[in-house]
């Protein structure tokens, strides 16, 4: 079973998707390193995929689709305008919540987001 650390950022009701080229939408996260706790791994991926620096981070739920299991946090950010895609990202976009499902995203994405809209 793979462990991943998902990051929501939610602001105005939209929520920050990235992809990788010709893949689909997902939220920003990755792989829980050796050693690495998963609040500490939903830091640095937020921070390599998006350049946005999390000061609180918010642990929301854990999720399993498929072979992985997401461990989801919702994370404040200071430089949400410097928001951009990095390393293996080729675009970042905030998109209304009310709308994901109309994009072409992950079946965890999807979840993710409708069990978030759901406490707000």
């Amino acid at each position: 079973m793979k462990v991943r650390a998902t990051v929501i950022c939610e602001q105005d009701r939209h929520v920050l998707l990235v992809r990788k080229p010709r893949c689909r939408w997902t939220l920003p996260g990755g792989k829980v390193e050796p050693g690495e706790t998963k609040v500490g791994a939903a830091a640095r991926e937020l921070q390599e995929e998006t350049g946005l620096d999390a000061e609180d981070l918010l642990y929301l739920m854990e999720l399993q689709s498929g072979a992985t299991r997401h461990h989801v946090y919702e994370a404040s950010v200071l430089n949400i305008d410097q928001v951009r895609p990095q390393n293996e990202i080729a675009e970042c976009i905030w998109h209304p919540l009310d709308a994901v499902q109309n994009l072409n995203a992950s079946d965890a994405t999807l979840r993710i987001v409708q069990a978030f809209k759901r406490r707000l």
